[in-house]
Parts: C-alpha cells; sequence; structure tokens
C-alpha cells in the first residue's frame, strides 16, 4: 500500500541565511495574472548565482569550475506577480565533495512566509572537460557559510 505524499508547508523567513532582492518585470506574467512557473527556477539560480559572484568565488567567464543543474524542484503557495518585489532567500542544505543542494525560498517583499520554495543540485565540474572536480576551497567556505 502506497502512503500519500508528505504535504510541504510554506517556510518563514528565518529558515534562510542570506537574502537577495528580484525585481518582477511585466513579461514574467502570464495569461491567469501572475508569475508563470518557469520564471520561479530562473530566480533559484539568479539568486544563487549572484550571491556567489558578489562574494567572489564564481567567474561566469574564466573560471576554471562551474556548477551545473543535475536536480530541481518548486512547491508554491501563494501567488507572485508584476509590479512585486520578490525576496530570495538562500541557504545550503547539503554540501559534498563536488555537489551542492541549495535551497531557496521566495517571498513577497516583507511576508512572513514564503509564496515558494524549492531547491536545485549543482554539480561542479571542470569548464574544458565537464567532469566532476572537488569545490574550491574558497567557494566551499562561503558555501559553509550557508549551512
Amino acid at each position: 500500500m502506497t502512503q500519500p505524499p508528505v504535504k510541504t508547508t510554506a517556510e518563514p523567513r528565518s529558515a534562510y541565511r542570506v537574502y537577495r532582492p528580484i525585481t518582477t518585470r511585466w513579461m514574467d506574467n502570464d495569461a491567469y495574472g501572475h508569475v508563470n512557473n518557469v520564471v520561479y527556477y530562473s530566480w533559484f539560480d539568479t539568486a544563487v548565482n549572484a550571491h556567489l559572484i558578489d562574494q567572489g568565488v564564481l567567474d561566469i567567464h574564466e573560471g576554471s569550475t562551474i556548477g551545473l543543474v543535475i536536480e530541481t524542484q518548486c512547491n508554491y503557495f501563494s501567488p507572485l506577480a508584476f509590479p512585486q518585489t520578490v525576496e530570495a532567500g538562500i541557504r545550503v542544505a547539503k554540501l559534498g565533495n563536488s555537489s551542492v543542494r541549495y535551497e531557496v525560498g521566495l517571498f513577497a517583499q516583507g511576508a512572513v512566509t514564503a509564496s515558494a520554495q524549492g531547491h536545485f543540485v549543482h554539480v561542479y565540474v571542470d569548464r574544458q572537460t565537464r567532469r566532476p572536480v572537488p569545490i574550491p576551497h574558497s567557494l566551499k567556505q562561503v558555501l559553509e557559510q550557508l549551512l
């Protein structure tokens, strides 16, 4: 007998370590008047990568190590829409030798609980060979602060 899926609930702001603002755009809304689901995944990627770039540990143009997404998931709790400002909370749930699981909560500006939350897993690879490599020390130090 199969068990029913466990219902995920919206988490509070305190569940995340750092925040980044994201400005919604007119084109983010779909025909139903709210942000289309695919945009949320873009925000996850934008929030995490912008944080890593700001911390000086990700060079998207010249870095020898890059992160490739191998898994992603999102739960939706309440709609977001242009012209809202979204606040993306970031944390690291699991840090391995060559991979990291990022978890992101998307909050309407000032909201107490997440409108959406999800995760994605990066495997860090050599830019040229695309083979997994250990997470560089400087990047690992930044990621440890998000655990």
